[in-house]
């Protein structure tokens, strides 16, 4: 996935109501953008941090600039919004380039299941494929999830327990939206009844799938899988 214009250069001042941020450009200007990320972004929101912003010249939006990357240390990077990673794993499963899910040919999004969910995919009517962004990490290489209480990935875990027993394949995908992180467990006290519903959804055989991303200044694509930690997730 490519981003639509070349992305500019700042430092963060703050982001604040969830969807915005200002920030220092480098050539002096201070704007507002749009951050779409409605989750904590622990330890991606401290001032001064440089970050990337993609400008638009839509007369229907507001915000002339939205925030896509941020810069970290070492020359990684982290990736900021949400709806990147579902366009990334659409592209990936079109061009075939995640194995598990290589003799499978159509790619619906957004098929309706469950209890008033809608799952991210629907692979030739058989596999349901539910994706989570990941960008959190506090444990030397560890990614995690959630950054925040989900009750809504709660909710969709459930769903796909519900698949399973109706005799589909189902799978939660994590895309790791960072360069600097080799493995992936949960955040269990961030959001213990997710870590519990992670677990029962595991036993019953949802299937968890975890992929890094190649990410530039250019766009992110998908990278290799990701070890998920096998022990239960709720510490219990």
């Amino acid at each position: 996935m490519r981003f639509q214009t070349p992305l500019v250069p700042g430092r963060l001042i703050r982001r604040y109501k969830r969807f915005l941020a200002d920030v220092r450009l480098d050539d002096g200007r201070e704007v507002t953008a749009h951050c779409p990320n409605p989750g904590s972004m622990m330890g991606l929101k401290e001032e001064g941090l440089r970050i990337w912003l993609e400008p638009n010249d839509d007369p229907k939006k507001k915000l002339k600039f939205a925030w896509r990357l941020a810069e970290l240390p070492g020359g990684q990077w982290a990736g900021i919004d949400t709806a990147v990673p579902n366009k990334v794993v659409k592209e990936a499963l079109t061009l075939r380039k995640v194995p598990e899910f290589g003799d499978y040919e159509r790619v619906q999004p957004e098929v309706k299941y469950g209890t008033n969910s809608r799952v991210d995919f629907l692979l030739d009517d058989q596999v349901y494929v539910e994706v989570k962004n990941v960008h959190l990490r506090r444990d030397g290489d560890w990614a995690e999830f959630p950054d925040s209480v989900t009750a809504r990935g709660t909710k969709h875990l459930n769903d796909l327990i519900e698949v399973v027993r109706s005799g589909h394949r189902a799978v939660m995908f994590y895309l790791v939206q960072r360069t600097d992180c080799a493995r992936f467990k949960l955040a269990s006290d961030i959001d213990p009844q997710y870590a519990a519903a992670f677990d029962e959804a595991r036993a019953a055989g949802v299937e968890v799938l975890c992929y890094g991303t190649h990410i530039s200044r250019d766009g992110v694509e998908i990278a290799d899988p990701i070890p998920v930690d096998p022990s239960p997730q709720a510490g219990f």
